[in-house]
């Protein structure tokens, strides 16, 4: 006699029929915990079960395991599992055809998203136009010979850089004086002294301090000229 549909027996049965798995007691417990039945609930029906005939265990040590009976399962012949392979391969294949069309529309959706509403083109174009207006401004102001850097401003930047080209080659200089006393005297090739040490020239770093030095002259002369 089957157990009821309801019953602890009933529920263990249907689960381990569709798993149709090697389980242990806490496979089961941990796979129906939402019909809260309680581990020992479980084993009891899962010996139950096997007592009965119902289903089918091992014992392994003081474990044991339970599997659905098999004999009542249909096992396809060779014919029938070349069919299914054949079907599985279909499906597979329509699978894939879907999954490229989902990318697809996924793609579409993406692009239709990133595009701009007419009230977004709208204010962008209210705020490119005046980025525009104030270049032309200033466009025209320089054209005009409008000078749109106060003197006292420049004044105080070519202080500022004047002290550090000062600084600047002062350092140089010292440096010049310490590495002239250093290697007057050395058997060795001051280049493997510099490259050990890991020393860097104003040249192997691509400045040089005559070309800011002739670049705050120009603009010097630029500035009396405006």
């Amino acid at each position: 006699m089957a157990p009821k549909s309801d019953t602890s027996e009933a529920i263990v049965l249907n689960f381990v029929n569709e798993q149709n798995r090697p389980l242990n007691s806490q496979n089961v417990a941990d796979s129906l915990q939402k019909f809260n039945l309680k581990k020992a609930a479980i084993q009891k029906a899962l010996d139950s079960l096997a007592d009965g005939g119902k289903i089918s265990f091992r014992e392994f040590g003081k474990q044991k395991i339970y599997i659905a009976r098999q004999d009542q399962f249909d096992i396809p012949n060779n014919e029938e599992l070349i069919q299914m392979k054949e079907e599985n391969a279909k499906l597979q294949q329509q699978l894939e055809e879907q999954k490229k069309e989902i990318t697809l529309v996924e793609g579409e959706i993406k692009a239709l998203q990133t595009n701009l509403t007419l009230e977004q083109i709208r204010e962008r174009q209210l705020k490119l136009r005046k980025e525009v207006k104030e270049m032309e401004d200033r466009l025209v102001k320089l054209r005009g010979g409008v000078t749109l850097v106060k003197p006292e401003d420049r004044k105080v930047v070519e202080e500022i850089c004047l002290e550090k080209l000062s600084q600047w080659r002062k350092r140089k200089r010292m440096f010049k004086d310490v590495w002239d006393t250093i290697t007057e005297n050395m058997p060795n090739d001051p280049k493997e002294l510099k490259e050990e040490l890991g020393i860097e020239y104003d040249e192997d770093v691509g400045v040089s301090l005559l070309s800011f030095s002739n670049l705050v002259q120009r603009g010097k002369k630029r500035a009396r000229g405006l």
